[in-house]
């Protein structure tokens, strides 16, 4: 006999992913979560996480998503931590490959496998990257409060970069933008913010040449500067900082998706206010669409939206 068709398949392991598993167990549609040799998305990268509700003194960003994967075992999701290599839309019901050619039918899928933030690509990043080390970050809103009264900076020359600046400099002491050119791709309106601030301060015609710290710094390596390199003249300089936000844009991790549906120019895949892209019973949630927020708990939300529309898609499909 031919394996049977699953009602949906969830292709992610983060808030959204494990949300929607969560959902779609309780709905009784027994959901599979294929959710990659790396399981637990970006929170499995920081360190402790304050803005999630329902943990008063807080939680590490490891320990959630273990709880949230437990949680969705435990609802019933059926858990498989491998890669997906390949979904094919063109055909009811779709097919997802994974695991070495592994193929398995499914009616929906919900796409949840999130966006990983560009970095300068130094050698010595490693060393300070939660949860390895500390003081070299990705997100204001989910670490800036741990450095409260500190020194920070912050490179990049956009949006993101402006507005990660303008949030750091109510928190701490100072916070130094660091950008390579002196024009800016950032608005009008986000310059505008952050140049009136009196907190924040500009390195400019610079670039981040290495990432300085205290490796052997107990418990975990800290960051105490960085060596900046001028962009004209090559002069050498170092600034000193407790930490180090990176704000120079996103990749979202969709490339499995590419020619089935509609990406915007950045490539975020472009969904309804169902969570549905423009294959009806294909769904997407969290940062592989989300541009603006990029949150555990919004991610969480949009894989809660996801799993109910598709519940519902599968009611009124007759296929559940």
């Amino acid at each position: 006999m031919s394996d049977p068709i699953r009602n949906t398949v969830i292709v992610g392991s983060g808030p959204a992913g494990l949300t929607a598993a969560i959902y779609t167990a309780r709905a009784n549609l027994g959901p599979l979560v294929l959710g990659g040799a790396n399981a637990g998305g970006q929170l499995m990268t920081t360190s402790e996480v304050e803005n999630y509700p329902g943990f008063r003194k807080g939680i590490l960003g490891p320990q959630l998503m273990d709880d949230m994967m437990a949680q969705a075992a435990h609802c019933g999701a059926e858990m498989v931590y491998e890669d997906v290599a390949a979904i094919d839309t063109s055909a009811r019901p779709f097919t997802v490959t994974y695991a070495g050619g592994k193929k398995v039918k499914t009616h929906t899928v919900i796409f949840a496998t999130g966006a990983a933030p560009r970095t300068p690509g130094l050698p010595s990043e490693k060393n300070y990257c939660p949860p390895k080390g500390t003081g070299l970050h990705t997100c204001a809103v989910c670490d800036g409060s741990f450095y409260r009264k500190m020194p920070i900076a912050v490179v990049g020359g956009g949006d993101s970069a402006m507005e990660e600046a303008t949030y750091l400099a109510k928190i701490c002491s100072s916070v130094t933008i660091i950008h390579r050119r002196e024009e800016f791709r950032a608005s009008k309106v986000m310059l505008d913010r952050a140049r009136a601030n009196p907190n924040i301060k500009w390195e400019l015609n610079q670039i981040v040449d290495d990432v300085l710290g205290d490796p052997a710094h107990k418990p975990v390596p800290i960051v105490t500067g960085v060596r900046l390199k001028h962009a004209k003249t090559g002069a050498i300089k170092e600034l000193k900082i407790e930490a180090l936000f990176i704000a120079i844009g996103h990749v979202p991790t969709t490339d499995l998706l590419r020619g089935q549906v509609e990406f915007d120019k950045d490539g975020y895949i472009v969904v309804n206010e169902h969570q549905e892209t423009k294959v009806p019973g294909l769904f997407a949630a969290g940062d592989c669409h989300d541009r603006h927020y990029r949150q555990a708990v919004t991610a969480a939300g949009m894989g809660c939206i996801a799993a109910l529309e598709t519940e519902r898609y599968l009611t009124r499909e007759g296929l559940a």
